[in-house]
């Protein structure tokens, strides 16, 4: 099987044994303190009075900051490797669909 040259730059990357990440641009998915500020954001909305002006609203921050499980921060972080796994799949089905494609001369 062969496979376009940006599969063996990435194996090559990743046959020195030294696990290595590109953080992708504007990808939530991988970024799991977004999911925080939305649980955080929620959470100060979800008050019975919304804060009037900054001072206000960095203490009710900090107070839901503060009040944040720590099983909530645990499980983002423990879904790393999952996410990043899902990222890594997608990749390599992409590259093995355009393989496919261009291998019949579809593309």
């Amino acid at each position: 099987m062969c496979f376009p040259p940006v599969s063996f730059t990435m194996m090559d990357r990743y046959s020195t044994g030294v696990p290595q990440m590109e953080w992708p641009a504007l990808s939530p998915d991988l970024n799991p303190i977004e999911n925080l500020w939305d649980q955080l954001s929620r959470r100060v909305e979800a008050r019975s009075s919304v804060p009037q002006n900054l001072n206000v609203l960095r203490a009710a921050l900090q107070e839901e900051w503060d009040a944040m499980p720590q099983q909530t921060i645990s499980r983002l972080v423990n879904s790393m490797r999952r996410r990043c796994q899902a990222v890594i799949d997608a990749i390599l089905y992409s590259l093995l669909a355009l393989h496919t494609l261009t291998d019949t001369g579809q593309f």
